[in-house]
């Protein structure tokens, strides 16, 4: 299944200890990147809310914030009196080092720990985040998964419409074949030198041979059968496997661009080319 990078998803849920929201969101990037916003009574649980997300996205610059709010007034919260005391007597004891140096009792109760939600419980308050998470990143994937088909559609056109171009180019090359043949006997009679027709038959094969695109056409066309083959089944790292194979387009593209000697299949190349790009921009944003 192709998956697009972008996606958004949103949740909340309601806990003893107030209501738990996130939100997670994603843009393009070429490996996976995740930055967290998390509230203190949070970041014990950063670990597993990481290997949860890699376990489900390979690729994006994620953002995942989540929130809890408490519902249950000033009484829901608690100091831890012995973290305080310990933060005072620091402060006293760094006092006679540093005389200018002032600390609030609000600065204090902002350090990790000393203000805690009263009575959570830990292990249960863990499983209605990994819930929470869990429930957004099945609606990421599944939004992921809707703009991947759309871009596997587009880049299917785009793959058609190569096809159709080498097709084009395959039936015209027994016609250029044989038009530079003609113009090279043309040229060589308007000269007046008598050639061995044995010789001259060796030469211009040669010469053909050097002109010859079967190969690249070849090329062209498996290439986009293993194109197809992943935008209907592709499962792991399509995003590269299809920036790998674009590039080998590409030089087909070059190749038969630079031994072109007809106006028709240059333009070809062109169009070849122009494709190829379309479709670049496109898998840009495949996870």
């Amino acid at each position: 299944m192709i998956r697009s990078m972008t996606a958004f998803a949103a949740g909340e849920r309601s806990t003893e200890w107030g209501v738990l929201s996130g939100e997670l969101r994603a843009v393009n990037h070429r490996f996976l990147e995740l930055g967290l916003r998390l509230p203190d009574e949070l970041r014990a649980f950063e670990a597993q809310l990481r290997e949860r997300v890699a376990a489900r996205v390979s690729r994006g610059k994620l953002d995942l914030v989540l929130r809890l709010r408490s519902t249950g007034g000033g009484d829901a919260l608690q100091v831890d009196e012995a973290l305080l005391a310990r933060l005072g007597d620091l402060a006293q004891r760094l006092d006679t080092r540093f005389p200018r140096l002032q600390v609030q009792f609000t600065e204090l109760l902002q350090f990790p720990g000393v203000v805690q939600a009263r009575g959570v419980d830990a292990d249960v308050l863990q499983r209605e985040v990994l819930a929470l998470l869990d429930g957004m990143l099945d609606d990421f994937v599944a939004a992921r998964e809707r703009e991947g088909g759309k871009l596997a559609q587009v880049i299917a056109g785009r793959a058609d419409a190569i096809g159709k171009i080498a097709a084009e180019v395959r039936g015209l090359v027994p016609q250029i074949r044989v038009g530079q043949r003609q113009k090279l006997e043309a040229r060589l009679h308007d000269l007046g030198t008598a050639l061995d027709p044995g010789r001259l038959e060796q030469e211009l094969v040669i010469w053909l041979q050097k002109l010859d695109v079967d190969e690249e056409l070849d090329r062209l066309d498996s290439h986009l059968a293993e194109l197809r083959r992943i935008l209907n089944g592709g499962k792991d790292a399509v995003g590269r496997r299809l920036d790998f194979l674009l590039q080998e387009f590409n030089r087909e593209a070059n190749t038969l661009g630079s031994k072109s000697v007809d106006a028709r299949t240059s333009n070809a190349a062109v169009e070849l080319k122009v494709l190829i790009d379309q479709i670049r921009e496109q898998i840009q944003n495949i996870e």
